[in-house]
């Protein structure tokens, strides 16, 4: 008798657990935002996205994984949130103005039309301009980028309960402001379109270089900003200041290899060994810095100015060859575009390249007096480099010990400090 093949052992506990952990975080953003067209609340939504990981953890390894995991999350998500619909006092009501996509109740729930569609309110939602930066950030990531309170709080070195109670606090003024789960048009569009990319463009800024700790890069952060960038390109094909931004992340995420040393110190620009540059990134930097500048049919926004001056760090082979010229007339766009004290210390360190420290000290001691630059330490950090160049090494290293004071980021405190004492 020929042996029968043995049927396959059913998945490990252990192993079906990391297959839900997996899937959920991969599919909770859809899920979350499919479930909240449904109840108007993502509150609510993300507690229903929650009831269905639960179901998972308790099913699957009983009966096995599902063929299609995110969809089996998504029908018991919806189903769930059907139930609560009907069982509101309001149902009548709610049951007209979400009519054409609620399903009989005896069928399983049928997926949106568009999932994108229900991606891009929850985007627009997340980051409306009614929560505080901090908790628009905060809530991005949560409910977009699928990280736990724990990761969030660990990233930005802020307690956990605070994070926690920012989240609360986010979902519960989305709701007592009754902020209506839909993207914009028109004029409100565009503004709250600069408040999804600000929020992007901060999570990765805190990721690229990290404001306190010890540590001077986060690169989860980065890969989470640059995913949600990545996400919104897709979702919004035609918006310029999408794929600038997009552009952006991809060229200045290609260095992250070669800005830090051995042991996790910074490494300046002009140090990086460039052969570590990430090409592919770079790649597609530059053709997401394409379909920017295609689309674009007016002046250029921001974040394309932006992408275009890591563009020219990009196309350069050493340090040496960067377009510096090029660089200190996109900041010039870029100063006239967005005015910014900031903008202008960076033009004024590209001006330094072009021209010579000479006429790059001017314009940074004309920042001298700004209030927003006060405390701020790439201030004294580029004044101290301007001197330096220029010979005036005890005034340079006066001002390399003062950054050093006004800096959070231990990593950073001891690069500054290193070059204070380099100062004869």
């Amino acid at each position: 008798m020929t042996p029968q093949p043995a049927s396959p052992p059913p998945p490990r506990p252990d192993r079906t657990a990391e297959v839900i952990e997996t899937v959920f975080r991969m599919e909770s953003p859809r899920i979350i935002a499919g479930v909240a067209r449904v109840v108007r609340d993502i509150g609510i939504a993300e507690e229903l996205a929650q009831d269905a990981l639960v179901a998972a953890l308790e099913q699957w390894p009983r009966d096995g994984v599902p063929d299609n995991p995110g969809a089996w999350l998504m029908t018991t998500a919806r189903h769930r949130a059907v139930d609560l619909v009907r069982r509101r006092e309001n149902y009548a009501r709610k049951l007209a103005e979400i009519g054409r996509t609620l399903p009989d109740a005896a069928a399983p729930p049928e997926e949106p039309a568009d999932p994108d569609d229900d991606l891009l309110r929850l985007v627009f939602t997340a980051c409306h301009p009614v929560l505080s930066t901090e908790a628009r950030t905060a809530l991005t990531l949560r409910l977009l980028g699928g990280l736990t309170t724990t990761e969030i709080a660990r990233a930005f070195l802020v307690p956990e309960p605070t994070v926690a109670q920012r989240i609360v606090r986010a979902k519960r003024t989305l709701a007592t402001k009754n902020v209506a789960f839909e993207v914009p048009h028109g004029p409100d569009r565009e503004a709250r379109l600069g408040s999804v990319l600000d929020v992007i463009y901060l999570i990765f800024n805190e990721g690229y270089a990290a404001t306190a700790g010890d540590d001077w890069l986060r690169p989860s952060l980065c890969e989470d900003a640059l995913r949600l960038a990545r996400v919104l390109s897709g979702l919004m094909p035609k918006e310029p200041e999408v794929h600038g931004l997009t552009a952006l992340l991809e060229l200045q995420a290609s260095r992250t290899a070669a800005r830090t040393g051995p042991s996790g110190e910074p490494v300046l620009l002009k140090d990086q060994n460039r052969s570590r540059w990430n090409r592919m990134l770079i790649a597609r930097g530059f053709t997401a810095l394409g379909r920017a500048e295609a689309t674009s049919g007016g002046a250029p926004g921001p974040y394309l100015l932006q992408a275009a001056i890591a563009a020219c760090h990009a196309h350069a082979h050493t340090y040496e060859e960067t377009d510096w010229f090029r660089i200190a007339t996109l900041y010039g766009l870029l100063a006239a575009r967005s005015p910014s004290p900031v903008v202008e210390l960076n033009r004024a360190v590209a001006v330094s390249m072009a021209e010579g420290p000479a006429a790059a000290l001017v314009l940074v001691d004309a920042l001298a007096d700004d209030p927003t630059l006060r405390d701020y330490h790439l201030l004294p950090s580029v004044r101290g480099d301007l001197l330096a160049r220029l010979g005036r090494t005890p005034e340079a290293r006066a001002e390399f010990e003062r950054a050093a004071s006004l800096t959070r980021n231990e990593r950073e405190r001891e690069l500054l400090l290193r070059r204070a004492a380099e100062q004869p």
